[in-house]
């Protein structure tokens, strides 16, 4: 998760720089989606701090009340994170915005407006190009959405999503800002802030479904399974493949349990031997496999043990 980390410490700069840029344009020019973007930056840079302690809780190691390890921990800090961006971010624009339309103000000197603006969207962009490369090189063949939807690591999509509605809600507050000051129409800015508000909403509702999944438990993607699939189904002694199961403990923690047939009249000792290869063959084709777990399954009307017989008293 190096790449992740570099990420989200790139991020995390970079937003709290634009944040503090941000409040002092508000509390100079009175601008409504000034300070809704003022805010969401500071959100931002919380959750990156979030994701970061997430990471590093994350690496704990196993322990008896935890046998598996902590590897959930950054989805559930990613799940925190989605609902602070809703709560926060989202609830404090959208009130923002509401009161500057129902009672609008005046924006002073909107010069130091766009000024702001357009270095948070210069320093946000950077930021944002440097995740998107990021997430580049671990994409993989999968299309950007598709990617998202099959990724196992959280922080870095989380960041790049941030991001994006970040770029997205500076653009729309300097049209906000821009259409107040040249129609005159002053409700302009607190509509500016209601979608910056509505556009969080909606990322964050997106980021909670996606880190929900992943917290609750997801399975490896499905090429990981069928190859799994086809090293159990080819191992010596194997007759069949009834069930692969996998599931993500953490991004780089996959968890198997497969049950399979085994050759009539195996002894015990080929048993463990292909066992024994088995797991090591699949720990080799998949790095992030840590533990596999093999159930012998019965043979319908062969291996059954009967049930034992009860006489009527």
């Amino acid at each position: 998760m190096a790449e992740s980390k570099a990420v989200i410490y790139a991020a995390m700069g970079g937003n709290l720089l634009i944040a503090v840029t941000k409040f002092v344009a508000a509390t100079i020019t009175g601008s409504s989606a000034m300070l809704s973007e003022g805010i969401h930056s500071v959100v931002d840079t919380g959750n990156q701090i979030l994701l970061l302690l997430g990471m590093k809780r994350a690496k704990r190691p196993p322990s008896p009340q935890f046998p598996f390890g902590h590897g959930k921990e950054i989805y559930f800090w990613s799940f925190v994170v989605a609902l602070l961006i809703f709560a926060i971010g989202s609830g404090v624009s959208l009130y923002e915005g509401v009161i500057h339309i129902l009672h609008p103000e005046p924006i002073e000197s909107p010069l130091v407006n766009y000024v702001v603006l357009g270095l948070g969207i210069l320093f946000e962009g950077a930021s944002w190009a440097f995740a998107l490369n990021e997430f580049r090189k671990t994409k993989g063949k999968w299309g950007y959405v598709e990617a998202v939807h099959r990724g196992k690591d959280p922080s870095m999509f989380v960041v790049i999503f941030e991001d994006s509605a970040a770029l997205l809600g500076l653009m729309v507050a300097l049209a906000g800002v821009a259409l107040s000051q040249w129609t005159g129409i002053l409700l302009f800015d607190g509509i500016a802030s209601v979608i910056i508000g509505l556009l969080l909403g909606g990322t964050a509702i997106w980021l909670a479904k996606e880190t929900k999944s992943l917290l609750i438990g997801e399975s490896a993607n499905q090429n990981v399974v069928e190859n799994i699939r086809q090293l159990a189904g080819s191992a010596d002694g194997v007759e069949g493949v009834n069930e692969v199961l996998t599931m993500h403990m953490g991004p780089n923690f996959i968890l198997v349990n497969l049950s399979v047939r085994f050759a009539r009249g195996a002894t015990a000792e080929q048993i463990e031997r292909t066992i024994a290869r088995l797991d090591r063959e699949i720990k080799q084709a998949h790095d992030s496999v840590k533990r596999v777990f093999v159930e012998a399954e019965a043979r319908a009307g062969v291996d059954e043990i009967p049930p034992e017989s009860h006489a009527a008293s």
